[in-house]
């Protein structure tokens, strides 16, 4: 009696594990893309954020206290989120010598921090999605520029892009082709990091599909307070008319922002198109959308603060990015420099 018991409870074992990992994965199966991107929320992206733009950063200036410990929290959430590093087990770091910052008076070592997600079907193709984490530091009054929204706003919307990715990985929908997460640094100083990044790729260059980068999409420029569900790109359509169009698509079908190219305009005086991190990879033919809210009252000041940011619209602008990187990373055909 007592074997046969112990039969029964095994066989129920058995077909209750069975139905549970059944379960478990029809549920991975039904998982959209669409659920994936609902998991980059304000809440996230504002709790990461208060802790990445807090004084304790003191500005992430390149090379100093305040960025090591910036790079030391993008590390660890990596690790914690079993995300791997391309450069091998926990060295999360792209070291950048001193001598490499020819700009800076008192230059000092500093580093990138990459983390990698590899693609099922086509791994050595490399989607590079990339935002600055440096800031401009402490003034000579010691007033602290905190960067909430430059670059901190594009620093936490990677990671949250990077947790929906992996945890498609997880129920098993991860992408076909691979997707490299670069933080640079040295972005205020004259795009150091990411020139750093296309001088000495982990990745050979001629297998980087594209670049999309985030730098500042946590605010509403003040042309656009009666319409503030927009985001500006710039460069789109300056090497990949055929990346211009997937954005496109992907927004109207799964976002609805309001798309402006103003700053895209080769006239434009800003020069945006030449400021920010993405360059170093156009000025290797390389497709790029820079991902960009516009300048604002508190653009390069100490006022530069988490309190300011629209979390809401920051998760909205994430989202796009995310959907973007998906379509990229899983459409059949690579996407090309189809305008050179």
């Amino acid at each position: 009696m007592k074997y046969l018991l112990v039969s029964l409870l095994t066989v129920l074992a058995v077909s209750c594990n069975s139905a549970q990992n059944s379960a478990s994965k029809t549920i991975s199966e039904n998982l959209s893309r669409t659920d994936y991107a609902k998991t980059i929320t304000a809440e996230e992206l504002k709790t990461h954020l208060y802790i990445f733009a807090d004084d304790a950063m003191k500005g992430r200036m390149t090379g100093q206290k305040g960025q090591k410990l910036a790079a030391e929290y993008l590390r660890n959430f990596y690790m914690d989120e079993g995300i791997p590093s391309p450069i091998e087990e926990k060295n999360y770091y792209q070291n950048i010598p001193a001598s490499y910052f020819e700009r800076m008076s008192d230059p000092k070592d500093s580093e990138n921090v990459v983390a990698f997600i590899k693609g099922s079907e086509k791994p050595d193709e490399i989607i590079v999605l990339s935002a600055h984490y440096d800031h401009v530091g402490v003034d000579e009054d010691g007033n602290i520029y905190n960067g909430a929204d430059d670059d901190g706003s594009g620093t936490v919307a990677l990671l949250e892009i990077a947790e929906a990715f992996q945890q498609a990985v997880k129920d098993g929908n991860g992408p076909k082709r691979s997707i490299l997460f670069l933080h640079v640094t040295g972005e205020e100083i004259g795009l150091y990091g990411s020139r750093y990044y296309t001088e000495n790729p982990i990745f050979p260059l001629k297998n980087t599909v594209c670049n999309l980068n985030t730098d500042m999409i946590g605010r509403v420029d003040p042309d656009k307070t009666d319409n503030p569900n927009y985001i500006y790109l710039i460069g789109s359509d300056k090497l990949s008319q055929e990346l211009h169009d997937l954005s496109e698509e992907v927004n109207e079908k799964y976002i609805n922002l309001e798309l402006d190219y103003k700053y895209n305009d080769e006239n434009d005086p800003n020069r945006f198109y030449y400021r920010s991190d993405h360059y170093n990879f156009a000025k290797n033919n390389i497709p790029v959308i820079f991902y960009f809210n516009g300048t604002h009252e508190d653009y390069h000041k100490p006022t530069d603060t988490a309190d300011k940011i629209e979390y809401e619209l920051l998760a909205k602008r994430a989202q796009l990015i995310f959907q973007t990187a998906w379509e990229v990373a899983n459409r059949e055909g690579r996407i090309t420099a189809d305008k050179l």
